[in-house]
């Protein structure tokens, strides 16, 4: 086993999902097949999050933007977790959410809404401070 792709995925794992409430997704996988949940972190958080070819902060709100437009709450909130871990303002990712109405509707902008709030509120960061919505 690749001993750089195993520590990367750590690193990044715990950038990423440090103090996130709720199941990850790792611990669900594991419950199941312990090998193919290995296979599958060492893949998504070793590799493709640990890419360096865009900052975290932009791979994360990509991330919460294809999560709104698939109406995926659950998931979604692991990530805008992840995207307050990696330095995304919580205005910038409200932004993110609303910049996806155009394409996901109004339904999955005011869901992915309520999931950034519900999160605020649990981190101590709501209401939005009005530097954080520039």
């Amino acid at each position: 086993m690749d001993k750089d792709l195993i520590e990367k995925t750590k690193q990044t794992a715990e950038l990423y999902f440090k103090d996130v409430e709720g199941e990850r997704p790792f611990a669900l996988w594991r419950a199941f097949d312990k090998d193919l949940a290995k296979d599958l972190s060492l893949f998504i958080t070793g590799s493709m999050y640990a890419r360096e070819k865009i900052p975290h902060q932009t791979r994360q709100l990509v991330t919460v933007a294809a999560l709104t437009v698939l109406s995926r709450p659950e998931e979604l909130k692991l990530h805008i977790q992840a995207a307050l871990n990696v330095g995304c303002p919580p205005g910038d990712i409200a932004e993110t959410i609303f910049q996806t109405l155009v394409y996901g509707g109004v339904p999955a902008t005011n869901t992915a809404l309520k999931v950034l709030r519900e999160v605020l509120q649990e981190k101590g960061l709501w209401p939005i401070q009005a530097e954080d919505t520039k």
